[in-house]
């Protein structure tokens, strides 16, 4: 018997395969965002949409990962935890990697004094996240929510709050670029994403996208 407070079973399998087609649009969005982010950062010589393409990718990863868990629940089957711990370590190494790229790439830029390009289609691409992936994190606490604080899924909407922050200190580091001509600004936005991708890093290699049933 289920209290007020407590899903029952039906509402359960409901949130769960809403969770679920939540990880998969997080999947099919950061797919899209991260080609056409790579593909205007290097056509403009921005270090720091680079960068945020590459996390879009890196968030992929995490959303595969819950999507998999969530799947794995509506079939009532066993997952291997230590399998699946093993690929976290593997995705925070990717956000090692991408910090340490960002890292080179700006100071490198900073040094030799690079002038990057405009960009109005980052531009664009970033306005667009700082509109949907509030939306997508708070929905995903939503549902996390309703599940009694499933750890899971609330992990989930916390990667995605963070890939707000990046959207945000992204698209200032460009829009200032753009006004000011600072070329400073855009190796700048970098080192805030590479705090951001060691920051991610250290939450996946200690587990927290993935916490335990109980």
């Amino acid at each position: 018997m289920t209290t007020p407070d407590t899903p029952s079973t039906v509402d359960v399998d409901r949130l769960t395969r809403k969770g679920l087609r939540l990880a998969q649009f997080t999947v099919a969005y950061n797919v899209i965002e991260g080609a056409v982010a790579i593909t205007a950062g290097l056509m403009a010589g921005l270090v720091s949409v680079v960068g945020f393409g590459i996390d879009s990718g890196i968030e992929s990863i995490a959303a595969i990962l819950v999507g998999l868990r969530l799947s794995a629940r509506l079939r009532h089957g066993d997952t291997d935890e230590n399998r699946e711990r093993r690929a976290l370590k593997l995705v925070a190494g990717t956000f090692f990697l991408l910090a340490a790229y960002v890292i080179f790439v700006s100071t490198q830029s900073l040094v030799e004094g690079e002038v990057p390009s405009s960009s109005p289609i980052a531009i664009v691409l970033l306005t667009a996240s700082i509109i949907v992936m509030p939306l997508l994190a708070r929905a995903k606490q939503r549902v996390g929510t309703q599940l009694g604080g499933d750890p899971l899924i609330l992990a989930d909407a916390a990667e995605t709050r963070v890939c707000v922050l990046l959207s945000i200190s992204t698209l200032l580091g460009v829009g200032l670029y753009q006004l000011t001509a600072a070329a400073w600004l855009d190796p700048l936005a970098g080192f805030v994403i590479a705090a951001f991708a060691i920051r991610e890093g250290r939450e996946a290699w200690e587990g927290e996208l993935v916490e335990d049933d109980d």
